[in-house]
């Protein structure tokens, strides 16, 4: 169901629910966390679930992320006239249904392999379906560097539906630049430039099974379909020798793994699959994507440089320290999102909910904005938003980081497991479930609206 301004959803899903369950149906996905993950575990493939559910070493960062949540307690408020609700705010100058956007997820192809049609139809599965569910709803999507389908494929499926694009900065700056080209001409309103992932966490999971999907061209539509990599694929593929190339293909023994990894290749590849298991271009691609992804050598002055190039707001996620969003502000970033990368990237790093409150407090004593503590709403003139990401699983964990002052928030895993479950359904499903969960959390507070939350709320 369409949002419409979140007018007392939880009611209006909450009754739904209830009202159905007198015919024997059950949502279309388990609303508690743990449910739906467990879920989503026994559905996915075991690469598919590593990938998504995992975090970097022993798992401390993303256990600390949840956990940090109980140490901020939300203070019931009575008798206060709440009868009607909205969740609605204003974002980047865009008005929005709800302080909630689907968060960018790489690789999403991993969810639905398990689904109908297999790993061959799993990029159609998954982006596709996202974008449904987003229209349908309202909220605005982030779309990935890493996803499975191109994102003019997405954004025409979004239709005037709101959407940004999530930016890996290359070691290729000309590759940088045809991806924003290539998202400000589809529709793009906003560039999220990812600081925290220029090397990949040691994410254990993963590294047990030995699997990194973009080694089998998962999760690299974006770059296959741009011309500028397009350029770097054909030169790869002049300079190796067909020396190189016998030596490379002879290292390593054939294995059935390699023969299905290198269909994926083929697969995920522009053409007709036949022809790129004959020709060296698949191999070539995923050869350059590992080459040229990621840049460790990046400092402030090329947020500047890429400020010069586009006209789109930036914002800078993976802020963990009020330092950094200072910085982040001084050369050229319009937004701030809170992020420790779901706690993939550090373990035993400091939970995304604790690092919030300090950031949004230097932000907007940096900027000059008079709400500092403030909650949610609005976002328009001066005022520079901040937007949280990592933890959130339900509606009352969105109400602790806007009473926090976080403006919105990004949800992640929760609505992959819903796609995993239910496609479309499943993803709209649990965004449902988190928006009523946040109005009736609202209600139980005394809160009619979001621009009324704040740190008041919590028994700080």
């Amino acid at each position: 169901m369409p949002t419409n301004g979140g007018i007392n959803i939880g009611r209006t899903v909450q009754s739904a629910i209830y009202r159905d369950g007198v015919y024997g149906h059950r949502p279309a996905v388990p609303t508690s966390p743990d449910a739906l993950a467990d879920a989503a575990r026994r559905r996915m493939t075991r690469t598919g679930w590593s990938y998504v559910s995992g975090g970097a070493g022993v798992q401390r960062t993303v256990a600390a992320n949840r956990e940090a949540f109980g140490r901020y307690r939300t203070v019931p408020r009575q008798m206060v006239d709440v009868g009607e609700r909205s969740l609605a705010t204003t974002l980047l100058g865009r008005e929005l249904p709800a302080p909630v956007l689907f968060g960018p997820v790489g690789a999403l192809e991993l969810a639905v392999q398990h689904q109908r049609g297999g790993r061959a139809a799993a990029p159609r599965n998954a982006e596709p379906a996202l974008a449904r569910a987003a229209r349908d709803l309202g909220l605005p999507v982030v779309i990935s560097s890493q996803a499975s389908t191109p994102m003019e494929h997405t954004a025409a499926l979004l239709g005037d539906g709101p959407w940004w694009f999530q930016l890996y900065w290359s070691s290729d700056d000309a590759l940088v630049e045809s991806f924003v080209s290539r998202a400000e001409a589809s529709g793009c309103e906003a560039i999220v430039v990812t600081l925290d992932t220029h090397v990949l966490g040691w994410r254990t999971a993963d590294l047990d099974l030995g699997y990194l999907p973009f080694a089998r061209a998962e999760g690299i539509a974006q770059y296959l379909s741009d011309p500028r990599f397009r350029e770097l694929v054909e030169a790869r593929v002049r300079e190796t020798s067909a020396t190189s190339e016998d030596e490379a293909a002879t290292s390593n023994r054939p294995t059935a793994t390699a023969v299905r990894s290198l269909l994926s290749m083929a697969r995920h590849h522009p053409g007709p699959t036949l022809r790129n298991l004959t020709q060296p271009h698949a191999r070539a691609a995923v050869e350059t994507f590992l080459q040229v992804f990621s840049r460790s050598t990046l400092t402030w002055p090329d947020l500047a440089w890429l400020r010069e190039r586009t006209s789109m707001p930036i914002l800078v996620k993976g802020i963990q320290h009020p330092d950094d969003a200072r910085a982040a502000l001084d050369h050229g970033a319009d937004g701030i999102i809170v992020s420790n990368h779901g706690g993939r990237q550090i373990d035993n790093a400091v939970a995304s909910i604790d690092a919030l409150a300090p950031v949004v407090d230097a932000v907007r004593a940096h900027s000059g904005d008079s709400g500092a503590g403030g909650g949610a709403g609005g976002v328009s003139g001066g005022r520079v938003p901040v937007l949280f990401d990592s933890g959130i699983r339900t509606g009352a964990d969105a109400f602790t980081a806007l009473a926090l002052g976080a403006d919105a928030v990004l949800l992640g895993r929760p609505w992959v497991y819903g796609l995993a479950l239910a496609g479309a359904d499943g993803v709209r499903a649990v965004a449902e479930h988190v928006l009523a969960e946040l109005d009736l959390t609202m209600a139980l507070a005394g809160v009619s609206a979001t621009d009324q939350i704040g740190r008041h709320n919590l028994a700080l």
